[in-house]
This record gives structure tokens, sequence and C-alpha cells, in this order.
């Protein structure tokens, strides 16, 4: 059985949570300074690591509590070579950082007793560039050259998958895809969107995920939508049409504001924990196959506790 069939298969026997905004919640809810909004360096302090996994145990104790699996996604969005550089991060540093993040998941779930065989641990990888703006296009090759040292760390430190969050144009999905093939390792491709519903480049979700599937040969075990309110995204998902059954999770922002009124906000934009999950329900309702629920900016434990109750 091929390591995408173990995921799949795992998914069909339950649902599965994922956590919430990591770097949100870290700033507006802890006060922890996270420069460039980057939060892998925590993995390098004793009160870092205890911050983290505070963190990551209080999704998980909501997961095992509904009965659902949890996705351990590692803290490394930032942990490439373009946020590497400007932060003084050289190439063997970030190799050894994004191993030790997934060593680090490694032993929260070595915590999680007899729920922990349902567990994952996924290497996070993020854009080159702004998660929100277009602004490092890459080809497909040059995005399969650029993070295929990020995702040989994630296989090397023995990574269940790998997901890409807050992608926003194709050429990068299907380079990260090719890297991963690379390596061996499953993968897993998250889209952000406007408030129209459509990439931050112009494309449609459908497009898009259409774009990546009949680029790669080696093709994702399934797409998520991140970093972007239910509101801003529902009307593309109405249709009804076959692309849709690509669609596997869903991490959602708290506040119905726009990427670049996010930018410029000073204040945690939490919106309403208890609307946020019925409106998740709503979704998954209308679209069963969707079996990954988390959130992305803005979101903590309340907002997953509520998605975990609309489950």
């Amino acid at each position: 059985m091929n390591r995408n069939q173990i995921i799949i298969n795992k998914l069909a026997q339950r649902p599965y949570l994922t956590d919430g905004g990591l770097e949100t919640a870290l700033i507006f809810l802890q006060g922890i300074d996270l420069p460039h909004f980057a939060s892998f360096p925590l993995l390098q302090s004793e009160s870092g690591r205890e911050a983290l996994e505070a963190y990551f145990l209080g999704f998980v104790d909501i997961a095992n509590r509904a009965g659902c699996g949890f996705v351990f996604e590692s803290p490394t969005w930032r942990a490439h070579a373009v946020w590497g550089d400007i932060m003084g991060y050289d190439a063997d540093a970030l190799d050894s950082i994004n191993q030790q993040a997934i060593e680090f998941l490694s032993s929260l779930r070595a915590k999680c007793g007899g729920a922990a065989a349902a567990h994952l641990v996924s290497g996070c990888v993020g854009p080159k560039g702004d998660g929100y703006v277009v602004d490092h296009a890459m080809s497909a090759q040059q995005a399969r050259d650029y993070h295929l040292s990020q995702v040989t760390s994630f296989a090397a430190a023995g990574a269940d998958m790998t997901s890409a969050l807050t992608l926003n144009y194709p050429e990068e999905a299907i380079g990260i895809v090719m890297a991963c093939a690379d390596v061996e390792l499953p993968v897993v491709i998250s889209f952000t969107t406007e408030t129209n519903g459509c990439l931050p480049d112009g494309t449609s979700l459908k497009d898009a995920i259409a774009c990546v599937d009949a680029a790669t040969d080696s093709a994702p075990v399934y797409y998520m939508i991140n970093c972007a309110h239910p509101d801003h995204f529902s009307q593309a998902l109405m249709a009804g049409e076959p692309w849709l059954q690509r669609l596997g999770g869903l991490r959602v922002n708290a506040s119905r504001l726009s990427h670049e009124e996010l930018d410029n906000v000073e204040a945690l934009e939490d919106g309403d924990p208890a609307e946020l999950g019925q409106l998740v329900l709503a979704l998954q309702q209308r679209m069963p196959h969707i079996r990954v629920l988390g959130g992305c900016c803005g979101t903590d434990h309340r907002h997953v506790s509520h998605m975990c109750m609309a489950h």
C-alpha cells in the first residue's frame, strides 16, 4: 500500500482536526514576539517549546475527547530559504530546524497514548513570498527546486506527510507536489482565496486544482482551503461539480476581513467562534468528503472546539 493510500484510509475511518492560527494565537493571546511572523525559532528555546507543546496538546485534547484524529502541523511555515536568510539561518540551520520540528511533534504524538496511532505528523510548507500577494512568482520547476530542501528535511525526520499552506498561484503548488514526489512524501495542497473566492492571482479554485492535478504524475492526497473566511469561498463550492471531491480540508479565518485589511489590524480579529463552527458545519453537510477541520488567522482552541461540536 502506498503512503497516500495509508492517509486516505485513516481519513476514511474518522474525522480529523488540526490546530488554529498558531502565529496569531501566540502573538495576540500569549504576547510572544514572532519576528517576521515566524514561529519556528521557538523550537530553539525551552520556553518556546513549552509554549508550542501547550498550544498543540490543547487541540489534541479536543480531538481525543471527540474521537477525532489529529494532524500535527509543524511550525515551519517560514522555515525556508527566503525567510531563513532574512532571520540569519543558513541552509544547514534550516535543515536542522525543520528536522527538529518533525521530531518535536512526533514526541508530542507519543504522549497521546492509545490515540497516537490515529494522529498524523505533517511538515508545513509556506509560500516563498507573502501568503496574500504573488510577489515571488516562480515556474513549477523553480518552485520544485526551491522547496526541495525543506521537504527533504521533513522526509528525513520521518514526517507522515507535507502540507503546503496559503499558496496563491498554481505553479508554486505544482513545484511543491513535484518536490514531494522526489522524496516520496505524501502532500496536501492548500490554497488561499480572496473575498471573491478566487486565488490572489485571479485563478478560480476549480481551475487551480485542475491545473495541479493535470501537471503532476503524483497528485496531492487532497486539497484544502486556508486563510479565508467561509463567506469568502462558500459560493465557489456551491455548484456540486466533480472537482469538489478533491477538497478534503478547511482551515478557516475567524474574521470576514479581507487579506489587505487583516495585514493592517493591530488587535486580534477573532470573530464569533460559535458562528464560525456553524458555518463550517453547513459546508461539511454539503460536502461530507471534507474530513480535516481547523483554523487559520485569528482562531484558537475555542474556534476548533466549535468546529468539533459542529462535526
